[in-house]
């Protein structure tokens, strides 16, 4: 599969994005860690979590488990998998969601969460969404902090605005690894944030990517354009998708939440379509 650099690591060009195997209409487990391993053949390294990825109050952290599982259950070699987690946005309730950017907070959550995954050191901590109770920088400087302190190897930040990310950039020293915001053809708010990271050589990690797990079945037609060219070429609408993401710019890496190995290895073969440029000016401009 194609490569892309997320920070000082290589990965895939699609990761996998985990919420779905955790949330609302959760699959089995058997299901979850087969939809895992399907994505390790398929060649993606780059996964994604939250311990915010779970159902009910008591089950914190029940994602990062999980993924923890099936990587040591995959039978083969997934030292050059980079896991990537977040913390600071909370589910207190079932259904419910909160935040907690407080550095202290999020210095503990982050240590919760390499216990969970059974690590000593997290390959990529991502501060989740911003608290507008605590300063942008205080939670950033917890990022600081873990990556001096060796809990984290790398540091990103998630639903940021242009003004959070340089500050972030700024605050951690030109060591600001990603941003994860959400973006598909239904969401674009976030392409000044995509550029923005093109021109830092940030890695950009679409949330959502296909519109979300309740829009992405109508993602042909909702977007005419992207179902006439998958057509021509022959795949899904969604592989088309992802495609065009990819194309947009080279720090892009999409990350598709999947529940079945199916969805997975549709979404994988994104790396490989070819668009040209005509395409996906005709898909930009949709």
């Amino acid at each position: 599969m194609q490569q892309r650099s997320l920070g000082s690591r290589t990965v895939s060009a699609i990761g996998l994005g985990g919420m779905p195997m955790s949330i609302e209409g959760r699959p089995d487990e058997a299901r979850s860690v087969a939809t895992i391993h399907a994505a390790l053949d398929a060649g993606v390294t780059l996964i994604d979590t939250a311990d915010a990825y779970h159902l009910h109050a008591d089950e914190v952290g029940h994602n990062e488990e999980l993924i923890a599982r099936a990587l040591r259950s995959y039978g083969a070699d997934t030292s050059g998998v980079l896991v990537a987690t977040k913390g600071g946005h909370l589910r207190p309730g079932d259904g419910t969601w909160t935040r907690d950017g407080d550095p202290a907070y999020l210095k503990r959550a982050a240590k919760e969460s390499a216990r969970r995954l059974g690590v000593d050191v997290i390959g990529l901590y991502q501060f989740h969404r911003p608290d507008p109770a605590v300063p942008y920088a205080d939670s950033v400087g917890a990022l600081v902090e873990l990556l001096d302190e060796g809990v984290i190897e790398q540091a990103g930040i998630s639903n940021a605005d242009v003004a959070q990310i340089d500050l972030a950039h700024e605050l951690l020293g030109g060591r600001l690894a990603s941003v994860q915001n959400q973006f598909s053809p239904r969401f674009r708010s976030s392409q000044g944030e995509l550029e923005h990271c093109a021109a830092l050589g940030v890695a950009f990690l679409p949330w959502s990517p296909l519109g979300g797990i309740t829009n992405a079945a109508e993602l042909g037609a909702r977007h005419a354009v992207f179902q006439e060219v998958a057509d021509a070429h022959g795949v899904s609408v969604y592989r088309v998708t992802l495609a065009w993401e990819l194309a947009l710019a080279p720090v892009v890496i999409p990350i598709p939440g999947a529940s079945r190995p199916a969805s997975i290895l549709d979404s994988a073969g994104a790396a490989d379509v070819v668009l040209t440029p005509e395409e996906v000016a005709r898909l930009s401009a949709a």
